[in-house]
């Protein structure tokens, strides 16, 4: 499988990453079984978030005791420090983890900025000073929100509904992430 840096993350990982949100419809035993499936297939990066309901949790009973040698992307839909902190600590919680690789806003409708007034930013940017998360990234349904991430240059990573269907506009988001060097991913 060819291998790929997330950006400027320094994360390098096989191509084929596993997106968590379908295993909320297994049972926990399946979840784990196709997990670690995934993983003896070769991925080793795998991409959750909090409002995907339990699949945090299964893929902590999954990669317990196995932490070192895999990566973990989660989100957050929090839109207060509060809200922040408590979902950041449940995240860390369920993946039984004591540190997240890429943490992210998730479906942000704005482009959280240090001094924006949201406090957002700072909460990650604390975050990553404790050592909880080591990467800052956004999710973006919207492709205004998704050009100013890229253009911030705040953000390391950006994951963006991108398809077969692209249009004008979103093939320039991708480059533009690119020249940024951000990490891309396409949601689906």
């Amino acid at each position: 499988m060819r291998q790929i840096t997330i950006g400027t993350t320094g994360i390098t990982v096989p191509q084929n990453a596993f997106g968590a949100l379908p295993i909320q419809r297994a049972d926990k035993e399946t979840a784990v079984r196709i997990l670690r499936r995934a993983y003896e297939g070769g991925m080793r990066f795998f991409d959750t978030a909090r409002g995907y309901t339990d699949s945090e949790e299964k893929l902590g009973l999954a990669f317990a005791g196995m932490r070192d040698r895999i990566y973990i992307a989660t989100k957050t839909h929090a839109l207060t420090p509060e809200a922040f902190w408590k979902d950041l600590e449940k995240s860390l919680e369920m993946l039984q983890t004591d540190y997240i690789d890429i943490y992210q806003f998730h479906q942000a409708d704005r482009c959280y900025k240090p001094g924006d007034g949201t406090g957002m930013y700072e909460c990650m940017l604390e975050a990553k000073a404790q050592g909880k998360i080591r990467h800052i990234g956004i999710t973006a349904h919207k492709l205004q929100v998704a050009f100013e991430a890229v253009e911030s240059g705040l953000y390391e990573t950006l994951q963006f509904p991108f398809s077969y269907l692209c249009g004008d506009k979103d093939l320039e988001l991708i480059r533009a992430a690119e020249k940024a060097g951000m990490g891309s991913t396409s949601l689906s």
